[in-house]
């Protein structure tokens, strides 16, 4: 009985520093990214559902500065001004226009893609990987509510730069999403009209606007 208690001793402590050390990276990460001015992204994306034996891959780059983005990515382009989010899809010559409401916002959106951890979540170290020399630090984050379409994330952080990786996402059907930095910039010079949506060019251009209450 007291082996037993001296085991269940250590597994309970050495799960909350497994947990404190996992809040601290992630602190750290969460400094170094609001210091920035902004943020250039470009990623490859990953779809995988084995039961539905869906596989797909795509790249995309986005830019963030705040809460604002310019996310190119399937054909597609989506802004966001800290407003009004637009979707442009050129194929379709169409663009969506939405008040944000972020009462409605649960998704891991581009400009929480940084920092969404921050809440919502219990986490805990996983395992560290070495990526071309580079050493990727694995933590696991589980939603705090049972009933969140997500099952898991793993957030793979570089653990020189303290940039954010990869994020592997598995929702609760069992699809895993992933995204992999290619390249991470900060500090660029942006154009002023970069979060601006220019109305009158897509109207001119023959767009559809659609938009919505």
């Amino acid at each position: 009985m007291k082996n037993i208690i001296t085991i269940c001793l250590a597994f309970f402590t050495l799960t909350s520093l497994s947990a404190q050390d996992a809040k601290s990276l992630l602190d750290e990460v969460s400094k170094k990214v609001r210091s920035y001015e902004n943020i250039k992204i470009d990623f490859k994306y990953s779809l995988n559902n084995t039961k539905e034996n869906v596989k797909q891959d795509t790249r995309g780059d986005v830019t963030l500065q705040g809460d604002k983005y310019l996310l190119n990515m399937l054909g597609t382009t989506r802004l966001f001004d800290g407003a009004n989010m637009v979707n442009i899809v050129p194929e379709d010559e169409e663009v969506t226009i939405s008040k944000y409401d972020s009462t409605e916002d649960r998704e891991i959106t581009p400009s929480k893609m940084l920092t969404f951890y921050e809440k919502g979540y219990r986490y805990k170290m996983d395992i560290l990987q070495n990526v071309k020399g580079r050493k990727i630090q694995y933590i696991k984050l589980i939603p705090i509510d049972s009933n969140a379409e997500i099952k898991d994330i793993l957030l793979g952080i570089d653990l020189q730069t303290k940039h954010i990786f990869k994020l592997i996402q598995t929702d609760s059907k069992g699809t895993q999403f992933t995204i992999t930095v290619n390249s991470f910039k900060t500090n660029q010079p942006l154009s002023a009209t970069l979060f601006k949506f220019d109305e009158a060019k897509y109207v001119d251009d023959g767009y559809y606007i659609n938009k919505l209450d």
